[in-house]
């Protein structure tokens, strides 16, 4: 009888959960009020007491979502078989690989090789001899159980050693460790908390006999509540203990400074970018070969990223009345900033000042011996210009259509290679070749089973509230009847300068042969356009990325893609504020929600030890027009009692130190006693972090309920792939 009721709803769309007998109505969550005031303003908070972590009641309470949230999703008939496509899609394609390094004659390069559970450190001969790979340093090797990750890795400048950042549980607090490459032995060396919550960087001396670290607090050197802050910089000579390690800048920078290190090509430089928080503003600080450090830029000269030319310069990226960004030239021997030539002027297209990749951010400005390859972004997808030394364009490298660029490396020579892919394309590593103009592809690219042959992706464009233009890019089956009755997953981020790039991902193929539509929203607050686009998004302007959103939902509902029963919306971390603040301003819009990591309560956001950092971000509630601006969109205290909310699954893990977990169990138990709709408020707390380390068979298990979650709620009949 259950079976039959089941297979009623996903045929008709009818509400799931509701049938007495087939799910238990979600754990109740005593009220406990606590009062706060803000600007003569009183907040009350009624599940305050789910703060607390260690809590033997939270404790109980959260093993009864967990329990709650199981018994849902094993009513979804098909899970054992869903669960055989997840691993099908994501773990049985061939290797993959990303973080490219030359150094000393070798190429570096993270690999990832299912069934594995974490990428691991290779060597190659070449891109061309994926052969040649041999093991340096392997988590999988390190921790069976496949909880540690490699956060990043910094060969020496003669790639005889290595230094190698490791982090256990989803935490992304980082130890140091350092290898010889070509025996894969361990050192004694070990440097403690090196990064702390995502952030960490390491810079070698020129002749490898130790290196320059960021450092936060250890021990007892601070309070535990400003363990988090202070990072500094160090340097380890090898073979001494780290507590000897000799301390080199950083006690006069922000509490909230987040530095990233990179070492001159003959190793005599040391190049400090140092950002203030999370919001964009930089500085940036050169030691120089007599050991003294040189402040080079402020923020008010807006030089959001810098890199070191094979010519004895820097090369610059500058937003100094050039929102979508400008390239400089500053000659090595003259670090004055007034001495910097503009080579590369503003352009139609935005510049990508730092790109994240595998292992770390990378500069987007390559300069090689003669050429400077500059990674543009054009309201989402990718494109390469190619330069002389002095700025002459000398066209762009070939790409796919709405292609994305996610690391580009110099290869030798003039040449490069670049990693690229598209909605409908695997990645693969590509060589350029500036003698013929022509991109090659190299043998680093993976095999996977999901063919998009059949699909077609469309850029389109919204127009949000206040008539901005905002891309939505469309994957859809060629053969899709724009009927209004697709289901239809939107996606979208809008925070940090973060661009949302037309990416694959395999796992759409499921998606799709379920007959959906999968849609990417680049709402501002990104950085698809440039600075502007981020900073119409920032602070007191936040609410213009949440209208960006519903715009693009009501673009595909207007356009007959689908209808407000058949969409799901989904975003992860600050792209989880998006989707609060989505099922709370427009519960009208969306029939399911899938929120994870994300951040809820706005107003003590910032008393947590990331929160710090997103204040030049979101605001903070000591500014007035700030705390009203965040009190007026934050999802927790915008859920209104008796609102018939969209099924929503929030997702979580109690190791986050990101976005602090107590947000998805408060806005859960909000959500679960205000909405009137009958449909389920699922919360699950994984024992990772903030997602980003977790293993692949945690993701297989996650993904797969996230399917089921969707097809349960869009009344999708779930039928195996041919």
């Amino acid at each position: 009888m259950v079976r039959e009721f089941v297979r009623f709803a996903l045929l008709t769309g009818c509400l799931l959960f509701v049938q007495a007998g087939d799910v238990p109505s979600p754990p109740t969550t005593p009220k406990k009020p606590v009062t706060d005031e803000y600007h003569n303003e009183k907040v009350v908070d009624d599940y305050r007491w789910l703060d607390k972590a260690d809590d033997p009641a939270v404790k109980k309470w959260t093993e009864a979502q967990n329990r709650h949230t199981r018994t849902a999703l094993d009513q979804f008939p098909q899970m054992k078989a869903l669960r055989g496509r997840v691993q099908a899609l994501i773990a049985s394609p061939s290797s993959d690989y990303f973080g490219l390094q030359f150094r000393g004659g070798k190429l570096f390069a993270i690999k990832a090789e299912p069934p594995k559970n974490q990428p691991f450190l290779i060597t190659l001969k070449s891109p061309d001899e994926p052969k040649s790979a041999r093991v340096v340093v392997d988590p999988n090797v390190i921790d069976p159980k496949g909880t540690t990750a490699l956060d990043f890795y910094v060969p020496s400048r003669d790639a005889r050693l290595v230094a190698v950042s490791l982090s256990e549980g989803g935490t992304e607090e980082g130890t140091v460790h350092v290898f010889e490459v070509e025996s894969g032995k361990k050192l004694a060396d070990v440097i403690p908390r090196v990064q702390v919550m995502g952030g960490g960087s390491l810079a070698w001396n020129a002749g490898g006999t130790g290196f320059f670290y960021t450092r936060n607090p250890r021990g007892n050197e601070k309070p535990k509540d400003e363990m988090n802050f202070y990072q500094q910089v160090y340097f380890h000579k090898l073979g001494t203990p780290t507590e000897q390690d000799t301390y080199e800048i950083g006690k006069d920078f922000p509490k909230i400074a987040e530095i990233m290190l990179e070492t001159s090509p003959d190793g005599t430089l040391i190049l400090a970018s140092v950002q203030k928080g999370d919001g964009g503003e930089f500085f940036h600080m050169i030691r120089n070969p007599a050991g003294k450090w040189i402040r080079l830029t402020d923020y008010k000269d807006r030089i959001s990223a810098a890199a070191f030319g094979l010519d004895d310069a820097l090369y610059l990226h500058s937003n100094d009345g050039a929102p979508r960004g400008k390239i400089l030239r500053l000659p090595l021997g003259d670090l004055t900033l007034a001495k910097a030539a503009t080579i590369v002027p503003e352009s139609q297209a935005a510049i990508e000042p730092l790109n994240f990749g595998g292992g770390g951010f990378f500069p987007t400005c390559i300069p090689t011996a003669k050429r400077l390859y500059v990674l543009d972004l054009v309201g989402g997808p990718s494109q390469i210009r190619v330069f002389d030394l002095t700025g002459k364009s000398l066209g762009k490298v070939p790409l796919d259509s709405l292609a994305a660029v996610s690391e580009m490396v110099p290869s030798g020579g003039d040449g490069i290679l670049f990693r690229s892919d598209s909605m409908l394309k695997s990645p693969a590593w590509y060589r350029y070749d500036p003698a013929t103009a022509k991109s090659e592809r190299t043998a680093l690219f993976p095999t996977t089973p999901a063919k998009f042959d059949d699909c077609v992706v469309e850029q389109k464009f919204a127009t949000s509230k206040d008539g901005t233009k905002v891309p939505v890019h469309i994957l859809r089956l060629k053969t899709a009847n724009l009927n209004g009755q697709n289901p239809t997953l939107l996606y979208g981020y809008g925070g940090y300068g973060i661009s949302m790039k037309p990416h694959f991902q395999s796992l759409l193929r499921l998606w799709l042969d379920q007959g959906g539509i999968h849609a990417l929203a680049n709402i501002r607050g990104g950085g698809e356009y440039g600075e502007d686009w981020r900073k119409n998004a920032q602070l007191t302007k936040r609410q213009n990325a949440y209208d960006d959103f519903a715009a693009c939902a009501e673009y595909l509902i207007d356009k007959k893609y689908t209808n407000p029963k058949k969409l799901a919306i989904r975003g992860g971390s600050n792209g989880g504020l998006l989707m609060g603040v989505q099922l709370t301003q427009r519960p009208d819009l969306y029939r399911a929600v899938i929120s994870q990591v994300g951040i809820y309560d706005m107003l003590r956001s910032e008393l947590h030890p990331n929160g710090s950092f997103n204040v030049t971000e979101f605001g903070t509630v000591k500014d007035y027009d700030q705390y009203k601006a965040l009190h007026a969109y934050s999802p927790y205290h915008n859920v209104r009692d008796g609102t018939a909310y969209p099924a929503v699954f929030l997702l979580t893990g109690e190791n986050d130190s990101r976005v602090d977990p107590s947000n998805s169990r408060k806005m859960a138990a909000r959500l679960q006693a205000a909405t009137s709709s009958k449909l389920p408020v699922l919360l699950r707390v994984g024992s990772s972090g903030h997602g980003l380390d977790a293993s692949l068979d945690e993701r297989i298990v996650e993904q797969a309920d996230l399917f089921a979650f969707l097809f349960q709620q869009l009344g999708v009949e779930y039928k195996e792939a041919p």
